[in-house]
């Protein structure tokens, strides 16, 4: 009972955010499971085995483009989210330049440095942690960053981690911050290149599981949640192009010229539109 009601707090955090009803919010990295209270969605694909090829939602305005070059103008947001994100990036001073750039606050989230440590994930480039109200961002040189460390931890322990400890105790598994004007963090080893190929299995297969019960109860639960405390009518009609700028000249002159297509006038760059979804990449 207590992992159950553990479990529940947990994800009650996606819907807990006290923020004003007028803030508009950026979701970056919003996947397929975005927060409900985002306004604005962005992620880097539509189909990717980052987010283990869940289907991309775009609910409601949505943006396809690179967190460490956002489509949009100066201090547009009140509030940015970046769950589990910015360990994906090999450019985090970059990556968090541009969320101080587009937002007032906001709020990031990744597995803590030590469940990286030990519990690695191919696609994942940074180890996080919080020390003394600042992010401790550690570059990896590989994606398993001590591999004797990790082959210990999953000859041992990793079910009883995985399946007893992290369920009860998620949130000290987990980085989590929340910034207001300014983002404190440090590289502790900006010398390493962490842009690294990940590894090949399945990285160019598109994989597709099939749902079972508890799957599709799963997604029909998410999607509830997300129709309950979205601020639907208001993201209905919001009309995303005064908000941004051309991702290859930075021109703030972006007008829209059809219904599938949209314009930058500075570099006559053109970018494509439809069904909720903003290619600017």
């Amino acid at each position: 009972m207590g992992v159950a009601i553990n479990k529940i707090k947990w994800s009650l955090r996606r819907v807990s955010l006290d923020l004003p009803a007028d803030a508009l919010v950026l979701e970056v990295g919003s996947g397929g499971n975005p927060y409900p209270r985002s306004n604005v969605l962005l992620d880097a694909y539509e189909e990717t085995r980052e987010r283990h090829w869940d289907t991309l939602v775009h609910d409601r305005p949505t943006v396809l483009s690179f967190g460490e070059n956002l489509p949009f103008k100066d201090k547009v947001f009140d509030y940015v989210i970046a769950a589990h994100v910015l360990e994906h990036t090999p450019y985090p001073e970059k990556f968090l330049a541009e969320l101080q750039r587009v937002a007032r606050a906001g709020f990031i989230e990744t597995p803590d440095g030590f469940m990286e440590r030990i519990n690695p994930y191919k696609d994942h480039r940074l180890e996080v942690t919080v020390r003394d109200e600042g992010m401790v961002i550690r570059k990896k040189p590989a994606w398993i960053y001590d591999a004797e460390l990790v082959e210990l931890y999953e000859n041992r322990v990793k079910k009883i981690i995985t399946r007893e400890t992290i369920p009860r105790h998620a949130a000290k598994f987990h980085m989590r911050y929340f910034w207001k004007d300014q983002i404190k963090y440090s590289v502790v080893n900006p010398q390493v290149d962490a842009s690294w190929a990940p590894p090949a299995t399945d990285t160019n297969a598109i994989f597709q599981p099939q749902l079972g019960i508890k799957g599709k109860l799963r997604l029909l639960i998410l999607g509830l949640i997300r129709r309950l405390f979205s601020q639907g009518g208001r993201n209905a009609i919001l009309d995303i192009v005064p908000l941004m700028r051309c991702p290859k000249c930075f021109s703030e002159r972006i007008e829209r010229r059809s219904p599938v297509a949209i314009v930058c006038t500075g570099c006559q760059m053109s970018f494509k539109s439809g069904q909720n979804i903003f290619y600017m990449q």
